[in-house]
């Protein structure tokens, strides 16, 4: 009684391990038992063939037989029609014994046809089941892997979610932080750029005023015109407020 508990125990176990690999890869398991039916069936095929050799064998023993009966009524009949009765009995004898033959021939004949076509109509039919079994296998292999695509594309298109806690949504964020500091980046250097434009613009001025003054000076040196009639640029009015504290500054 113990060891029987004992051997039951061990055969749950092992149908336990067998249910997982069996539940691991169902596909690859249906797979194989396909190949095993397939190798039975070349089994049976081969079975077959020898047992066809054989109704073959049989047929020709029925014809050879069939044959020798035709042979010896002819010569029976050809026989009594001469007359020679005695002659014609012997092979009315061995016609008798012929046709007996010829009779145990054609049942063994009809007994193996009958089992050969049997066989081969189970054959047939397996071999359809396989094809239509083979046809199965692929088609749960494809909606198993479609099934697994459609739930990995679930899984991605989840995380393509653009909320902050997520990896894109955190990456779409630190991608707009840098395009921020970009954009920052190039708002001070444009603010940069007219940094100091007006003490260029006041200094441009008073180079242009100084340059009048030099001018209408040098034309006074030259008798083109008199001192009374030459006005002195006012350069207080075109300078810069830079410039004109500095202007100031030197009269001073």
């Amino acid at each position: 009684m113990i060891l029987g508990k004992f051997w039951g125990a061990i055969r749950a176990q092992l149908n336990k391990i067998a249910n997982v690999f069996w539940e691991a890869d169902p596909i690859a398991q249906m797979q194989y038992e396909h190949d095993m039916a397939v190798e039975q069936l070349k089994e049976g095929r081969k079975g077959l063939e020898t047992y066809r050799a054989l109704v073959e064998r049989v047929t020709r023993q029925y014809n050879t037989t069939k044959a020798h009966v035709q042979k010896l009524e002819a010569e029976t009949k050809a026989y009594l029609k001469a007359g020679q009765r005695d002659t014609a009995a012997k092979f009315a004898l061995e016609l008798q014994k012929a046709k007996k033959d010829l009779a145990s021939h054609q049942e063994q004949l009809q007994m193996h046809e009958t089992a050969y076509e049997n066989n081969l109509k189970k054959i047939k039919h397996a071999t359809q089941k396989l094809g239509e079994v083979r046809e199965r296998i692929q088609k749960y292999d494809a909606e198993l892997k479609m099934s697994a695509a459609e739930a990995e594309v679930a899984a991605i298109a989840h995380s393509f979610d653009m909320n902050v806690t997520t990896d894109f949504g955190q990456l779409e964020q630190a991608i707009q932080m840098r395009i921020d500091k970009n954009r920052g980046k190039a708002r001070v250097a444009a603010d940069l750029s007219s940094e100091g434009l007006q003490e260029i613009e006041a200094e441009e001025r008073m180079e242009k005023t100084l340059a009048e003054e030099a001018l209408a000076q040098f034309e006074v040196e030259l008798g083109m015109r008199s001192p009374e009639t030459t006005a002195i640029p006012d350069t207080q009015k075109d300078l810069g407020p830079a410039v004109q504290k500095e202007t100031a500054a030197e009269k001073n």
